[in-house]
């Protein structure tokens, strides 16, 4: 683990530095002069004039790389696979922004397909409060969210990578699916300290608990994904496979209370529900004959349910069947296209909007006694999936009014966090956060109107 193994084997070799431990090579061109020393590492000193410039190469590998550390080759070769890497977005709304967010889903997706939630860990959502988490690994829920918007601009490699992921996991575990994995598809361990100082307001962390949860949801947004990826001809047999082992746990599990979204205690959740009922249906559209009739079959089964159980008396869906409460994750199966029968669903958006709005930002629930802002910041996936859910019903302007407010809420480098705090205009949480770069490439595509999906 961190911390706990020290460089070995230091070698200077053509100019530069090599080092290794527990299966990792590091290589450094740019420093022949560097002294290694025990107490301190590595450690060299440069000295620029004004206008000079000079270049550190660093390597780590699980191999033995043998090509130069040429820095001029790697620049060139760096920005060629960048542009290869993010595709033409100018019919798209806001096509500066799509690009940026088609570059970080890259630059979060590993080379085994797997992608990082953010790119950092325990930067704080609110100082000293304890709510501080790690989130470099892969939550299977986001990187569908972030497929799916993709595949809504078209079949981008992106899209291969999370049907590829998404389906081992699924194989594997079944049953046990887990809602976040390493990026290589391992285990998440339990959260732990390193004993670092961390980020002011906050301590640091690696690991995190949702490693253990059971969310339905997931489920739901894999049989969505795996959809998509057969709308452009791109649904492996593998996927199919692993379609069919998700309809089976859904099958099996549905009744049953689990962590839902937001990754809490275990509740009959709505959205779960009925994020497993817009998956079925998307899969009962690609898949013939029995198969896709069993899909719509569980699709109507588990509907009516839900209706029984979370359908209010004034025609709105609750959060859960023992919560009342407002609950902007609702939208997200509005945003997708999904309709759920009679007028629930615009019910639900108003209400959603008339409880959980302050400022143009969207919050994503009530916290008993605690005025919005003061727990915790706007959440913008829940504004983008406003954005989504508003332009599925025509109203064009109110839609751009929601993404032009969400899509505001980033920091100089054009990065989104999973919260912001409205009131103080600060960026909440870790970053670049995946699935709010993916809601703001999915507005960019539909409110264009270049939807390749339904």
């Amino acid at each position: 683990g961190f911390g706990q193994a020290r460089m070995g084997d230091r070698r200077r070799e053509h100019g530069g530095w090599t080092a290794g431990a527990q299966g990792l090579r590091m290589r450094l061109a740019g420093a022949p002069d560097a002294v290694w020393r025990d107490e301190a590492g590595l450690r060299g000193e440069f000295r620029l004039r004004e206008g000079e410039t000079h270049d550190l190469v660093l390597e780590l590998s699980s191999g033995r790389e043998t090509e130069p550390l040429d820095a001029d080759a790697l620049w060139r070769a760096t920005e060629q696979e960048w542009r290869r890497a993010v595709p033409d977005c100018s019919r798209l709304v806001a096509p500066r922004d799509a690009r940026h967010a088609y570059a970080v889903l890259h630059g979060l997706t590993s080379v085994s397909g797997g992608m990082v939630a953010a790119a950092t860990t325990s930067l704080p959502e609110r100082a000293n409060s304890g709510r501080n988490y790690d989130y470099r690994y892969a939550w299977l829920r986001d990187q569908c969210y972030a497929a799916l918007a993709v595949a809504a601009h078209g079949p981008h490699p992106l899209v291969d990578d999370a049907v590829r992921f998404v389906a081992e996991r699924i194989l594997a575990d079944g049953d046990r699916v887990r809602p976040a994995y390493t990026v290589d598809g391992r285990p998440v361990g339990k959260e732990r300290s390193l004993r670092l100082p961390g980020y002011p307001g906050g301590n640091d962390h690696v690991g995190n608990d949702a490693g253990a949860q059971f969310q339905l949801d997931t489920f739901g947004e894999a049989l969505q994904l795996f959809a998509a990826a057969a709308a452009h001809d791109r649904l492996t047999d593998e996927a199919e496979r692993a379609a069919a082992v998700a309809v089976d746990v859904v099958e099996r599990q549905w009744l049953k209370p689990e962590a839902g979204l937001w990754e809490l205690e275990d509740r009959w959740w709505t959205h779960s529900r009925l994020s497993v009922v817009c998956g079925l249906r998307r899969m009962a559209e690609v898949l013939p004959g029995a198969a896709g009739r069993r899909c719509a079959d569980l699709a109507d089964t588990v509907l009516r349910e839900t209706r029984r159980r979370c359908l209010h008396a004034d025609g709105r869906w609750r959060r859960a069947e023992d919560d009342d409460g407002p609950e902007a994750a609702l939208l997200v199966p509005m945003a997708r296209g999904c309709t759920f029968g009679d007028d629930g669903d615009a019910a639900t958006r108003a209400y959603v909007e008339s409880r959980l709005s302050e400022d143009g930002y969207l919050y994503r629930f009530e916290h008993p006694g605690v005025p919005l802002g003061e727990a915790e910041g706007a959440f913008l996936l829940c504004g983008f999936a406003m954005a989504l859910a508003t332009h599925r019903v025509g109203d064009r302007v109110n839609a751009f009014r929601w993404f032009e407010r969400t899509r505001a809420a980033c920091g100089p480098t054009g990065l989104f966090a999973e919260e912001y705090d409205v009131r103080q205009r600060q960026l909440r949480g870790n970053l670049p956060q995946a699935f709010v770069h993916a809601m703001l490439l999915e507005c960019s595509v539909r409110l264009a109107g270049e939807s390749a999906l339904p």
